[in-house]
């Protein structure tokens, strides 16, 4: 039997900062980037890699301010941040064009990466990764802006004195991941955990992601801004819905028409994590696309 393929660490620096990436090897092949979403890590894309690895070079990059990449001294987690570091590792990889599966946060980056730079995106799939509708939160609209000003401020002066959330150990940390998705399998659940976890110097447990991600930059694109570069997209888009979860369905908001050659899935028994929770079944429909 064939060893499963593993990853090696490499680092790259965005404005500053050490960013980490998985390249889990075949360079010769076509490049896929494997994107995960916010609160997550690179090894969270372990299951998609190994079954892609004998036919794609595979890079799965952490996002700044998550899993072994550095958190920013100053916060600075806005989407233009995000944005930028993308670009620098396409550049770091040396690669023209590339192949895209992203989730959640990581697809709202990369989805608008393929609109600023249509040309270098061969195909794209989008699990769960569109931004929430300007309207869907309603208190925003008639919030004054100088109240969301104040209130970003305080959140930023508070926290510093924060502690981030700390478990006894692992065990306690999978309780939390069982949690926040019942429909992982035990498998998961510790992969998931064991790679999201730091040890602190008292022998306790705090997850890798910076606790500041928590407090949502100021000001993101305007929600015309984002749909113009939906509409900028060239590419075949394939987009990844659970029945379960929370985020809008795009095809039901009638997000998913600003892209000009676009179709949806969607899995019953599955929410915000579908390539997790149906993993049997996406495998089989990412290879579809993919190939075609």
């Amino acid at each position: 039997m064939t060893p499963a393929p593993s990853p090696t660490s490499h680092y790259f620096t965005s404005q500053s900062l050490r960013l980490h990436y998985l390249d889990w090897g075949n360079p010769d092949a076509p490049v896929l980037i494997l994107q995960h979403g916010g609160f997550d890590h690179a090894r969270s894309m372990d299951w998609i890699a190994r079954e892609l690895a004998a036919d794609w070079h595979v890079i799965a990059p952490d996002l700044r301010g998550h899993g072994d990449s550095d958190w920013s001294g100053d916060a600075a987690y806005n989407m233009a941040g995000f944005i930028f570091d993308f670009v620098n590792l396409i550049e770091e990889i040396g690669q023209d064009r590339v192949t895209i599966c992203a989730h959640s946060l990581g697809a709202m980056i990369t989805t608008r990466y393929a609109g600023l730079y249509p040309e270098r995106v061969a195909k794209f799939v989008n699990i769960e990764g569109l931004s929430v509708p300007a309207n869907a939160d309603p208190l925003l609209a008639i919030t004054p802006f100088a109240a969301r000003l104040r209130e970003w401020v305080a959140q930023h002066r508070a926290a510093p004195s924060r502690r981030p959330r700390s478990y006894i150990s692992e065990a306690q940390a999978r309780e939390r991941m069982r949690e926040k998705n019942g429909h992982l399998n035990e498998e998961q659940v510790h992969h998931l955990t064991h790679h999201a976890l730091r040890t602190q110097d008292d022998g306790t447990y705090r997850w890798k992601f910076d606790p500041r991600l928590n407090i949502f930059p100021l000001v993101d694109f305007q929600q015309e801004e984002i749909e113009s570069l939906w509409q900028a997209v060239t590419c075949p888009m394939l987009f990844i819905q659970g029945s379960e979860s929370f985020m809008p369905n795009p095809a039901q908001n009638g997000q998913i028409g600003h892209f000009r050659d676009a179709r949806l899935i969607e899995y019953d028994r599955a929410s915000h994590w579908p390539h997790h929770d149906r993993f049997d079944a996406f495998m089989p429909d990412l290879r579809t696309f993919l190939q075609a």
